[in-house]
């Protein structure tokens, strides 16, 4: 697939930005800060209904606005199809498909696909459990939308399980047991919501791991060949924790669960937080015997990064499709041999959208079409502009490099606010409500 065209409407730093994409590739140059990141995030929010740097929308919807709006017409399975995310300050996000509202934003997952890759991705290897929970659900919304909508609804009942878990720790400690008695009765309802929607997204993770796990363990092993032997297991937070292959069946996971929250409630009253569900899970990263996280060499955890995303890239193939591959500022960071092994996969791809801060840390077969993104004004009118540059095509190609035909129409850009943000890799948190995601 690819995208014919991307509109932002007071995105971060954009007011507007209109761009028109053809597929090769396309290279977005600028100082760091000036909003080049913020095109690939607006075109994985598209994608996945999350943005990969914040958990909330406000930092994405301009400063003195309400409301920011994400655009794209995208050529998938031989269809265009045109598709808006609308990111609201202080009520629902709203979707439309084809120019029809969307009664759930879930309806838009799969219509734009993609698979990103940022010098952030080394928190996947190094960071907390959030990071990679939220890989497999990223991947999962996208090439199967129903689990994805599972993720927004699983979101709602956390949401409202952890409110009455809190609200029966309070009414305990305020000595009034008949309230929390009546708490208690209406959180059984809720505990049989979050097994049956948590014991689904448990099995689709684990059943896509199945798929992952050889594609990110061959692609590992191309970029470091002489590193121990990586590998991925899911970590199931139950007391006894079956074989990973008996996850794939929602119904013992289902049935798991119901006898893990039955067992922690007393903890969680107490704690006032959920315990059990797979908002507590983890992906284990492992090279050799020894768990990456705090074992692997810096390059060996580039190279683990690198795969898992070009694993990533592999199992769309697989199902036959061809995501947009989103490279943010990525080949400053890498050796000599990952960014050779980089650039030749993004040969091969339908589409690629590159960012970076000088224009020669893109391999030359990579260039494409280029445009040049800037931060103009000063204070409140601060914002970004992007204007087409020659094309680089005709650059010659460095040593190792591979040819790619790409071009891009015109592209005009302004706007304010900012380049970065925070996410809050929280256990209770990185379900974010379906008006969030």
């Amino acid at each position: 697939m690819h995208l014919r065209h991307l509109r932002l409407l007071d995105f971060r730093s954009w007011p507007l930005l209109e761009l028109n994409m053809e597929p090769g590739v396309t290279t977005l140059i600028g100082r760091n800060g000036h909003g080049k990141t913020n095109v690939l995030e607006a075109i994985g929010v598209l994608s996945t209904l999350r943005s990969h740097r914040v958990a909330g929308d406000a930092p994405m919807i301009r400063s003195g606005t309400e409301t920011a709006l994400i655009g794209a017409l995208a050529h998938n399975a031989g269809r265009e199809l045109t598709v808006e995310l609308a990111l609201n300050s202080g009520k629902a996000n709203r979707a439309r498909l084809n120019t029809s509202p969307s009664r759930r934003l879930g309806d838009i997952l799969g219509v734009v696909q993609s698979v990103l890759f940022a010098p952030e991705d080394l928190a996947l290897v190094r960071g907390e459990p959030a990071e990679r929970r939220r890989l497999l659900d990223e991947l999962m919304s996208q090439r199967r939308p129903a689990l994805g909508r599972d993720l927004g609804d699983y979101a709602s009942v956390l949401r409202q399980r952890t409110a009455l878990l809190k609200s029966a720790s309070g009414a305990l400690r305020r000595g009034r047991p008949e309230e929390s008695a009546a708490v208690l009765d209406t959180l059984d309802v809720w505990d049989g919501r979050l097994a049956e929607i948590g014991a689904r997204i448990v099995s689709g993770r684990v059943a896509l791991l199945e798929q992952l796990r050889p594609l990110v363990v061959d692609a590992y092993r191309s970029l470091a060949p002489e590193s121990r032997p990586a590998d991925l297991t899911y970590r199931f937070r139950v007391a006894s924790p079956p074989a990973e292959g008996e996850l794939t069946d929602p119904e013992f996971v289902e049935a798991l669960l119901l006898a893990e929250l039955g067992s922690r409630r007393r903890d969680e009253i107490d704690r006032g937080q959920s315990l059990v569900g797979p908002h507590r899970d983890d992906l284990i990263l492992t090279l050799g015997d020894e768990p990456a996280k705090g074992f692997a060499s810096h390059g060996e955890t580039w190279s683990f990064a690198l795969a898992l995303r070009l694993g990533s890239l592999e199992l769309f193939r697989a199902d036959g499709i061809e995501p947009v591959l989103l490279l943010d500022d990525v080949f400053a960071e890498l050796d000599r041999h990952r960014r050779a092994a980089l650039a030749q996969v993004a040969a091969g791809v339908e589409q690629v959208l590159i960012t970076a801060a000088v224009g020669e840390d893109v391999p030359g077969g990579l260039r494409g079409a280029r445009h040049d993104v800037v931060m103009t004004g000063e204070g409140p009118d601060r914002h970004s502009a992007m204007t087409p540059s020659p094309r680089r095509s005709d650059t010659v190609p460095e040593a190792g490099d591979n040819g790619v035909v790409g071009s891009a129409g015109p592209a005009v850009g302004d706007a304010g606010g900012t380049d970065g943000g925070e996410y809050n890799d929280d256990d209770n948190t990185d379900f974010g409500s379906e008006e969030q995601l």
